[in-house]
């Protein structure tokens, strides 16, 4: 049986801010894709790694990387440039999914709806007067505000600011992770993940799953440390705010092009409505992360899923 399925190279690990929660998808991806059967090789990649996968071609590449050295394209494009097939976005697809105030845009020109926000170069604050940006902000954004840097995931740089007081820090802080910042009108309401996948016959949205962090804060911390945040599967909302909340997250997979599997990130407020926070080209596959969740939600076993998607990228690059 095992002669059958794909062989298959799964990168983890990296560079970015996010080395360690890759190592932990990776692993989890890894050991689902052995209990099914496959050949599979963890690798950690370095300097060596194109030449390695020129010389050794696996059936398929699993990119289980987050942050911008898995999920802003650049590897992707490496890959198609060589031929390699690899699971999930393109990567054209992962560019726009990656910056947020793009993602933003293109989602809400399908009739999504995505909170107010504006987007921020570091440069700005120099050019224009760090004082006048200020008062711009607080004048067109009430508090409370959501600050984030413009790409980046795992909530790494990203401030809940309950007054125009806390905007310099937090803009700092995003600003750690990258020169452009997002601010953002924060929505009130039930957050929520909803996971989608497709195997070849197109997207399909998987239960949505409820995120209650016991900090009121989905932080890193609370995203990765068990115990830190309660998970509701699927959410506590009302069917037809599922389905709604569904066809959203189908419909930003969609326009930004993405396939195989992703995560959409939505606040649905006190009138039932779903708004667009954000889509990842690369959901968290770890012990504690939604994705993997959902699928279990909905009684699909990891294992042959992650096959099925590593069968559909074969498939998709023999097209």
């Amino acid at each position: 049986m095992a002669s059958a399925l794909p062989r298959v190279v799964v990168l983890a690990g990296g560079i970015s801010h996010e080395r360690d929660v890759s190592l932990r998808s990776g692993r989890q991806v890894a050991d689902a894709l052995k209990g099914h059967g496959v050949e599979v090789e963890l690798v950690d990649p370095d300097a060596g790694l194109l030449g390695r996968l020129r010389s050794d071609r696996p059936d398929v590449v699993w990119p289980a990387l987050h942050g911008a050295s898995g999920e802003d394209g650049a590897l992707r494009g490496l890959l198609e440039f060589l031929g390699v097939p690899f699971v999930g976005a393109q990567a054209e697809a992962a560019r726009l999914a990656w910056n947020k105030p793009t993602a933003k845009t293109l989602v809400a020109r399908a009739g999504v709806a995505t909170p107010r926000s504006i987007t921020l170069p570091r440069d700005a604050f120099r050019e224009l007067g760090a004082d006048a940006v200020f008062a711009a902000i607080a004048d067109e954004l009430t508090p409370p505000v959501v600050v984030k840097p413009a790409q980046g995931g795992s909530a790494q740089g990203v401030t809940i600011v309950e007054d125009a007081a806390g905007l310099p820090r937090a803009m700092v802080d995003a600003y750690t992770y990258g020169d452009v910042a997002l601010v953002e009108q924060r929505i009130t309401g039930t957050e929520i993940a909803v996971g989608v996948i497709d195997t070849g016959d197109g997207p399909v949205a998987l239960p949505a799953v409820e995120i209650q962090p016991l900090s009121g804060v989905y932080s890193f911390e609370a995203r990765y440390n068990a115990g830190e945040t309660r998970f509701f599967t699927p959410a506590r909302i009302d069917d037809d705010v599922a389905a709604r909340a569904a066809e959203a997250a189908v419909t930003a997979h969609r326009e930004l092009g993405l396939r195989h599997l992703s995560r959409v990130d939505l606040i649905v407020d006190g009138a039932g409505t779903p708004w667009f926070l954000e889509a990842n080209v690369l959901p968290g596959l770890t012990e504690t992360s939604l994705l993997p969740q959902a699928l279990e939600a909905a009684g699909h076993d990891l294992g042959w899923v992650y096959t099925a998607l590593a069968e559909a990228a074969v498939a998709d690059a023999a097209r």
